[in-house]
């Protein structure tokens, strides 16, 4: 599994490139503070947005997951190690000050755009 793609996939690229088109700045794989091992795939810094593109099948996403069949109780251990990972990690985030928004790789990157710029205005209003 350390093989796999953890940052810079379809969906995350087509995310970037969204916001990216919409005038928004941001940085990538930036480190969570509090927990330098995770990353935020997308982080609007100035708003304090951070923005995460999550797999359907690797966060357990409740429309498309389906749980393996082989090995069942690894795979239920190991989803719910991630989905637990994630809520921590948006704890840690928030406990920051920053806004937390978890997109599905399944999702419109147009709506998904929408919600972040939404977000970004929203934070960035008052400054």
């Amino acid at each position: 599994m350390s093989r796999l793609a953890r940052s810079r996939t379809a969906p995350e690229i087509l995310l970037r490139r969204e916001l990216h088109r919409r005038g928004l700045r941001f940085r990538t794989q930036v480190k969570v503070p509090g927990n330098r091992r995770r990353t935020i795939d997308i982080a609007l810094t100035r708003a304090k947005v951070a923005v995460f593109v999550d797999g359907c099948f690797w966060h357990a996403c409740p429309d498309h997951f389906t749980q393996p069949r082989a090995n069942a109780d690894w795979w239920r251990w190991k989803m719910d190690g991630n989905v637990a990972r994630d809520r921590d990690t948006d704890e840690l985030l928030r406990a920051a000050g920053w806004q937390v928004v978890r997109v599905w790789e399944h999702e419109d990157v147009v709506i998904a755009a929408d919600a972040v710029q939404r977000l970004w205005r929203e934070r960035t209003a008052s400054t």
